[in-house]
């Protein structure tokens, strides 16, 4: 006499291939995003309405206290090497919200005389 096996239930599709798979995209998000550097000081810009984001690479960063800051350059050190930077894009200005419209004004003045780009006003959301 013959006895049938009863028939195995079939196993379900694995999920090592999509885990690998979202590993693999974690790891190459996190290689290739541009982490956004740090201020070289401390800045609270003001609020903005505008939902328009900015579009320049370029930063100079203006103090509460007027201090002026682009890549390792500070003080008046900043307009040399913003004048001699490769780009045509425009200049990021980030600005304290502290800092007098004078003062960034007379910088917007400045670097309106060294480059052709451009310049954005940077403020925070809100």
């Amino acid at each position: 006499m013959r006895i049938d096996m009863p028939p195995r239930k079939p196993r379900g599709e694995s999920i090592i291939p999509m885990i690998n798979v979202v590993f693999l995209l974690l790891i190459f998000f996190l290689l290739t995003a541009q982490i956004a550097p740090s201020t070289p000081f401390p800045l609270t810009p003001p609020d903005s309405r505008s939902d328009i984001p900015a579009q320049a690479r370029d930063v100079l960063y203006v103090s509460a206290k007027g201090e002026l800051a682009w890549n390792e350059a500070r003080g008046e050190a900043v307009w040399p090497e913003i004048a001699a930077r490769d780009s045509d894009t425009a200049v990021e200005i980030r600005a304290d919200a502290s800092a007098s419209a004078a003062a960034v004004a007379a910088h917007l003045k400045q670097l309106r005389t060294i480059t052709d780009a451009g310049a954005q006003l940077v403020v925070s959301g809100g």
